[in-house]
């Protein structure tokens, strides 16, 4: 696995080049690691006497991925001792933490294992573990407990986001069990528009849809 950084997200999106000192290539493959998913729904109140209510939803998180890395001087896995893992761990720090002051931010990051993009987002946390030390108190063996977010470049996110936006033109085909107000949920988020693409289409009946009909979907304005 290999450890690269970048001034921001469109150089890293645009295969640019990465600062100096990365990338970094750990020691040892990590033995597993860890995928977190959250979605954000609404908060609002139940009603007195109910059993349960509809959770509304707002948004999806960045995803989080969390690694352990191992640094070794002792020389038992790669033949190569040395005094202790400082220098190690300061070049980890270096890549993944450091402050850039032309960026004014850490860097952005991006995690590549053989030919494979793992992941791509930015460090949100940090902690070194040291676990085995020289008489004279050197630490020869430590273990860093990375966590990183999800970022993605912003007209990337646009461009995978556009094809569901309510402020673009949509066309649908009626399928069997069709209701405007469904297809309206599907496309807006809410069924409240219906009247709006009824007008735009002309339905004088918009209860009864055709299956195999295309229904036209015009942009609108959520308030």
């Amino acid at each position: 696995m290999k450890i690269y950084a970048y001034p921001d997200s469109k150089t890293m999106e645009q295969g640019g080049q990465p600062f100096e000192g990365s990338p970094i290539e750990v020691l040892i493959n990590p033995e597993s690691f860890t995928m977190d998913y959250k979605l954000k729904f609404s908060q609002e109140g139940q009603g007195q006497g109910t059993s349960g209510r509809q959770l509304k939803y707002e948004y999806s998180n960045p995803g989080e991925m969390s690694f352990e890395f191992l640094f070794d001087c002792t020389g038992i896995i790669d033949g190569k001792r040395r005094e202790n893992v400082a220098q190690d761990i300061a070049d980890f720090k270096k890549v993944l933490l450091e402050f850039k002051g032309d960026t004014h931010e850490p860097p952005h990051i991006k995690l590549a294992w053989g030919n494979s993009t793992l992941f791509k987002g930015r460090l949100i946390s940090l902690s070194i573990n040291y676990k085995l030390f020289s008489p004279d108190g050197q630490p020869l063996r430590a273990v860093a407990k990375a966590s990183f977010k999800q970022s993605i470049e912003e007209e990337k996110r646009a461009a995978q986001e556009r094809r569901s936006s309510p402020d673009l033109t949509h066309v649908r085909m009626v399928k069997a069990g069709d209701t405007l107000p469904l297809m309206c949920q599907r496309i807006y988020g809410s069924p409240r528009f219906y009247l709006q693409v009824a007008a735009a289409n002309g339905l004088k009946n918009f209860r009864q849809l055709t299956p195999g009909t295309e229904i036209f979907f015009p942009p609108v304005k959520k308030t």
